[in-house]
């Protein structure tokens, strides 16, 4: 029976969505799971779990040619992509090898806000992938998930980090909503969704709530035990001050494009002002856009409200691990 169930390969498994979409296919019994792994990735503890719960785990990286990428998905159904950002326009060495590789569908690294074109970099980037896939006709789904519940509240003091700062700005005044979704329920979603024919050559919005920024904070302060506090050294940021932020990271990011940090301190910015500022984020504009929208699709599958989620959030030794 194993071998009649399809093998889905996922690159980018070892990263926060990558895992979280293996688990989802573990659990839902459907699939066989394989993972494509740099050979310097092979030693990494989360690899070796993975073969633990029977994933497959097959080398190569998108630095590989089309022909060794092609070896390297031999007899796979369904190829998932989960790349980090500077990444995305490398996927496509990957999705011609999916190609002749005889993949019966692609899943592009997508996995965040729908938009409109023109306004992100990294969005857009993500658009010509799906561009690209369109144009060389493989089918396809593409999977956004709104805004991650885990970027959504403010870190309490003792948490750690990079992004702890920036957890805790209101963006304008707070009050467009914006979809989020738990992380670790992403995969959930994606098992459903690619044994799904009705979602073949379609976008599918995933989320689970649709709160507004304030309301994201609000819960933040009422669950963290530091409401008081947190709202204290809470930083407002006006609609002007972001495009200004934009333009100056844009600016940094020209200088050196090759420099990581500049590139998540624009995209950062641009999704900001995306989200809480042009309301983009929202199932309306999804379906707009013609997003299919998963709770349609399944109903059955559980939501997780924010709060809900506060309440694990907080209760980490230290939430800013999540990132």
């Amino acid at each position: 029976m194993s071998s009649e169930r399809p093998l889905v390969l996922i690159l980018g498994a070892t990263g926060r969505t990558g895992q979280s979409i293996v688990k989802g296919l573990l659990a839902s019994e459907r699939f066989r799971v394989a993972a494509l792994v740099r050979p310097e990735s092979i030693s990494k503890p989360v690899v070796q779990t993975f073969r633990q719960s029977g994933v497959q785990i097959r080398t190569g990286h998108l630095g590989d040619s089309v022909e060794k990428l092609t070896e390297a998905l031999a007899g796979v159904d369904i190829f998932i992509s989960t790349v980090v950002p500077w990444l995305i326009m490398d996927q496509k060495v990957a999705i011609l090898a999916a190609k002749a590789a005889g993949v019966k569908r692609v899943i592009p690294c997508d996995y965040a806000t729908p938009g409109e074109r023109g306004l992100r970099q990294l969005h857009d980037q993500k658009l010509a992938v799906r561009d690209f896939i369109k144009d060389i006709q493989v089918p396809y789904t593409f999977v956004d998930v709104g805004w991650w519940m885990q970027l959504s509240l403010p870190m309490p003091e003792r948490s750690s980090g990079l992004m702890k700062e920036r957890m805790n700005i209101l963006y304008g005044e707070g009050n467009n909503r914006t979809l989020v979704t738990d992380l670790n329920h992403i995969g959930t979603y994606m098992a459903r969704i690619i044994a799904d024919p009705r979602t073949v050559n379609h976008a599918v919005i995933i989320w689970e709530e649709e709160v507004t920024h304030l309301e994201a904070l609000e819960i933040g302060y009422r669950y963290s035990g530091e409401g008081d506090f947190l709202r204290a050294k809470r930083v407002s940021v006006s609609a002007d001050a972001l495009k200004q932020a934009i333009e100056t990271a844009k600016a940094e990011h020209a200088k050196d494009p090759s420099d990581v940090l500049a590139l998540l301190d624009l995209t950062w910015s641009e999704y900001m002002f995306s989200l809480h500022i042009l309301e983009e984020n929202t199932l309306e504009n999804a379906k707009r856009l013609r997003y299919l929208d998963a709770q349609e699709l399944y109903p059955d599958v559980p939501k997780h409200t924010l709060e809900e989620y506060a309440e694990e959030f907080y209760g980490m030794e230290n939430p800013g691990d999540v990132f």
